[in-house]
């Protein structure tokens, strides 16, 4: 029987560790500040933005949500995000993606500065996490390692393979993986026989984007041994009722929702490999938890990085 792990008990453990963390920092008249800028009006992304904001609310961070509207200029966008480095109350700054096509989204996560990047998208904290100096990570690959250790799973000596490439998670998943003393490999859509590498992984994380990308074939069995930790970053909304079938076939309550719905969520792995793997993180309610948790975490740690305190201090 395969091991689900519960992305979501994970992330209020850290949610409380964050919540005692800005405890401690008010006792020395330190608030955390989170500042989430929106721009024009995306259903999804308000939803995403509110639930960072109401977090912060819930932890006793100090949150500001910016909402500038869609016909903003790239030139606007800089000028605010200067006046948000400028700003001691706010710590970290989270800009929603997508931005509209018209705005330079990569000069304008560049202006971020890397001290408040809680995001851990800019080329400098890039950098520090692969020199393995004290960086803001960023938060689903940072989430990733949080599920391993908190759930007792071995890293150091494992075989992981990535798959998937991606500057938000595949590269800098892999980076701490190796930095937690893995073996790593990483694979894309360009990789020959892939299946041939995703069999040798104890660690597979799928970070693709392609719903059911990874197939049971592609996971290593147990075989009297542990089969490997699955780790699922994808998150894919399927509407076409025969790829539905493809994933869900004979799930009744599965069904149920997306005949109420119209619509699911799939991730990178197929769900009939998980029945394959030793322990793996669902979709939902894996890695997507960790996310915000991270984001909270990151907050704090860039509040103390930018006063040079360690932690407990």
């Amino acid at each position: 029987m395969s091991r689900v792990l519960d992305g979501a008990a994970i992330a209020a453990e850290i949610k409380a560790e964050v919540a005692e963390e800005v405890k401690l920092l008010a006792e020395k008249g330190i608030r955390p500040g989170l500042a989430a800028v929106l721009v024009g009006h995306v259903p999804a992304s308000e939803i995403y933005v509110r639930s960072k904001v109401k977090t912060c609310a819930e932890l006793g961070l100090f949150s500001e949500m910016i909402t500038p509207p869609e016909t903003v200029t790239t030139e606007e966008m800089l000028a605010l995000v200067a006046d948000l480095n400028a700003r001691e109350d706010i710590d970290g700054i989270l800009i929603q993606l997508p931005l509209p096509a018209h705005v330079d989204a990569k000069r304008l996560l560049d202006s971020v500065m890397p001290e408040k990047d809680v995001d851990g998208f800019h080329p400098v904290n890039a950098g520090r996490i692969q020199a393995g100096r004290p960086a803001l990570a960023p938060c689903t690959p940072a989430g990733v390692i949080e599920i391993l250790k908190r759930s007792g799973l071995p890293i150091v000596g494992q075989h992981a393979v990535v798959v998937g490439r991606s500057d938000i998670v595949g590269k800098p998943a892999a980076m701490l993986l190796l930095h937690e003393n893995a073996t790593v490999t990483i694979c894309h859509s360009k990789t020959r026989d892939l299946p041939s590498i995703t069999r040798q992984a104890d660690i597979l994380v799928a970070a693709i984007g392609r719903p059911g990308f990874i197939t049971p074939e592609m996971v290593k069995p147990g075989n009297g041994g542990p089969g490997a930790t699955v780790i699922d970053v994808g998150i894919n909304r399927i509407t076409d009722p025969a790829e539905f079938e493809k994933f869900f076939a004979g799930n009744a309550k599965r069904a149920e929702t997306f005949a109420k719905r119209g619509s699911t969520i799939v991730g990178d792995v197929h769900p009939k490999a998980f029945e394959v793997a030793g322990a793996y993180t669902p979709v939902p309610g894996g890695v997507g938890p960790l996310t915000i948790a991270m984001l909270m975490a990151n907050t704090v740690r860039a509040a103390r990085l930018r006063r040079e305190m360690p932690r407990g201090l």
